[in-house]
């Protein structure tokens, strides 16, 4: 990572542009989630079907309970698993607030990845998703996504990111509902959601 990666990565999501960034898992396409056309316009890079809902990264806990609401379950499933693998989708606090999400959800990420939690504190949330072609398998190296993505406005490499997607929880009726397997099993969870019931 160079020593200006950072700063050119907050000018380029504030001025609409879209970034690839590392995360704790692979690298990302990212976008302002409060600006519209940018992530419509990573969307379109990604040739994603708008109908294919993406998160957001946040900086901590704080930031995540401003847009949405955890509840017991969240709120415990944060606290074990953030920064990490994990996202949580929940209630939005604002009806389509941010260009994320759908009108009333909304997934949210806390990374265990320095670079993304200072973008999100800078910039507020991130909308994210992994750096790779709809459907296909997401490269491991920046510049491969690179070339996958030439109009991106920026590009930090931070190295090989081999990892898988985060796994995704539904908290929304108050029980876990894993919406796509990831790091964090179907049983750990599970096991955080029995601790308290």
């Amino acid at each position: 990572m160079e020593p200006d990666d950072l700063a050119n990565a907050v000018r380029a999501l504030r001025g609409g542009g879209v970034a690839v960034i590392p995360t704790d898992t692979v690298y990302g396409l990212a976008a302002a989630a409060d600006d519209t056309a940018a992530v419509e316009s990573m969307f379109a890079m990604k040739q994603r079907p708008v109908d294919v809902k993406v998160a957001v990264l946040v900086t901590d806990v704080d930031q995540a309970r401003q847009f949405v609401d955890l509840g017991p379950l969240g709120e415990r499933l944060a606290a074990r698993y953030w920064p990490g693998p994990l996202t949580i989708v929940a209630h939005r606090h604002v009806p389509g607030s941010l260009a994320a999400g759908d009108e009333e959800t909304l997934g949210v990420r806390c990374p265990d990845d320095a670079v993304c939690r200072a973008l999100a504190a800078e910039v507020g949330p991130i909308a994210a998703t992994s750096a790779n072609l709809h459907g296909a398998d997401t490269p491991a190296r920046a510049a491969e996504v690179a070339e996958l993505f030439p109009d991106v406005a920026v590009v930090i490499d931070d190295g090989p990111r081999p990892g898988s997607a985060s796994t995704v929880v539904s908290v929304l009726d108050g029980a876990p509902v894993v919406l796509r397997d990831g790091p964090i099993t179907a049983a750990d969870i599970e096991a955080v959601a029995a601790a308290d019931s």
